[in-house]
């Protein structure tokens, strides 16, 4: 039997390459006034170029200091980065991947 390799993307912030399903898609929608809003896009369905990153407020903070998605999605236009701020910065997991936390904490305990 063969075995198909996973695609695999590179986090924009980190620069560490990781299966698509460990790391966040991020598109930008243009707006009127000529500028941008990046969005996550979880379910990896959105139309048009995206970038990848892990969920994680590092690699987010790392990409905005360097500028990458400017780069990653071929825009030179002004990004607001407020939307996907508040996705990475969010308590709850909504990559659809377990909180790693959590589940380590439960390992061991007696049900």
């Amino acid at each position: 039997m063969v075995r198909r390799a996973l695609p695999e993307r590179t986090c924009v912030g980190c620069r560490r390459r990781a299966p698509a399903d460990e790391l966040l898609r991020i598109v930008a929608l243009g707006d009127e006034a000529g500028g941008y809003s990046l969005r996550p896009d979880p379910a990896r369905r959105m139309p048009g170029r995206g970038a990848n990153m892990h969920p994680d407020p590092a690699c987010f903070a790392q990409a905005v200091r360097r500028r990458a998605f400017g780069r990653a999605l071929r825009i030179t236009a002004i990004i607001d980065h407020g939307e996907l701020a508040e996705h990475v910065h969010a308590p709850s997991p909504t990559s659809g991947q377990p909180d790693r936390a959590r589940v380590a904490s439960k390992v061991g305990r007696p049900t």
